[in-house]
């Protein structure tokens, strides 16, 4: 592949610092990490957004939480139609593979996918609409976090409550699984719904009988 070039300079100083430090005092633990099998208590799906990082939020080690990041932490509706499916993919892995107890899934605030979703529906992003657009295609699954907000007029507030419904839109969209409703239904898998203001670091929790965030 003669595409593929060295990693950049900064990348490598900042992994020989890591192994030089942080793997030197836990070589047994890497060793016991790397031997053994993985045994996560949570799976948490993220967004890919670079400032919203679950295990230092989480204070989590390796090893603890089975984590997949996607654009705007969408859970889609469950397809079988034969695509690549990664997200599900890896719900079906941490679910009946893994057997993970807890699935969370972390919304933030200023979420780039968020806002996409709502120019589109807007109409103001028609690049988002081509055929070719995978991000368009992806956010589409959010349209009824915009739905369910077409009454707040100012576009700060909206876009807050469509990060908020969005997270509420892929808990709906987890039960579309049977794997899913089915470790649900008895009793081996909760599922969360959190919603994270990167500014402040606060995280609110979804209140199901509330339909409501509140702060932990």
């Amino acid at each position: 592949m003669k595409h593929a070039k060295p990693l950049p300079g900064y990348l490598v100083h900042r992994y020989q610092g890591w192994k030089a430090t942080t793997h030197a005092e836990s070589q047994n633990w890497f060793r016991r990490l790397g031997t053994e099998a993985q045994r996560p208590r949570a799976m948490v799906i993220s967004c890919c957004d670079s400032r919203v990082h679950v295990t230092s939020l989480f204070g989590a080690d390796q090893g603890e939480i089975f984590a997949h990041r996607n654009i705007a932490n969408l859970v889609p509706p469950c397809e079988l139609d034969g695509g690549r499916h990664g997200t599900s993919a890896a719900l079906e892995y941490g679910v009946t593979a893994l057997k993970v107890s807890h699935l969370v899934v972390v919304g933030h605030s200023a979420c780039g996918g968020i806002k996409g979703c709502h120019d589109m529906c807007a109409g103001h992003a028609p690049e988002l609409e081509q055929e070719t657009s995978f991000v368009g295609h992806w956010i589409d699954a959010l349209r009824p976090a915009y739905d369910a907000t077409t009454g707040i007029e100012n576009e700060q507030e909206r876009l807050r409550a469509m990060e908020q419904r969005g997270v509420v839109t892929s808990l709906e969209n987890l039960m579309s699984f049977d794997f899913v409703k089915s470790a649900v239904d008895a009793g081996d898998l909760t599922i969360h719904g959190l919603w994270y203001d990167i500014s402040e670091g606060v995280l609110e929790e979804y209140n199901a009988e509330e339909d409501a965030f509140r702060a932990l």
